[in-house]
Parts: structure tokens; C-alpha cells; sequence
């Protein structure tokens, strides 16, 4: 199929689909873990206490868990 100039593939979209879903799935599963991790509450810190340290830390835990998810579906 031709969109946009571009050949695209039924099972290309799937696939991408799925990896979709399945990176999804492995964020909130993360960010859940952390959350359970953390000796305090977490949404307190960021939303209430405006915390900037601990948006750090959640930030890079976020960006750990993208880089690892982009190498297990590059492969």
C-alpha cells in the first residue's frame, strides 16, 4: 500500500502497533514499581511539594526504561 509517498506494510503497522502497546504496558508496570519503591508519595512530591529532584529522578527512570525497550524491540 502507497501513503503518502511512502510504502507501507499491513504487518509493518502491526507490529508497530503491538511494540506500541506492549512499551506501554512495560511504562506503567515501571512507573507502578517506583512508585512502590519510593519510601514516600511520590504524587505528593511532584504535585504538592513541587519537588524538583524527585521529577528528576522519575524523569531518568523514564528515559533508563525507554532506552532499554527501544534495544529489546531493535534487537
Amino acid at each position: 500500500m502507497l501513503l503518502l509517498g511512502v510504502v507501507v506494510s499491513l504487518d509493518g503497522v502491526l507490529a508497530s502497533v503491538i511494540y506500541s502497546l506492549i512499551g506501554l504496558a512495560v511504562f506503567v508496570a515501571g512507573f507502578y514499581v517506583i512508585r512502590l519503591i519510593m519510601p514516600f508519595d511520590v504524587h505528593k512530591e511532584l504535585e504538592v511539594d513541587q519537588n524538583t529532584a524527585v521529577g528528576v529522578v522519575i524523569g531518568s527512570f523514564i528515559i533508563g526504561l525507554a532506552i532499554i525497550v527501544a534495544a529489546a524491540i531493535g534487537g
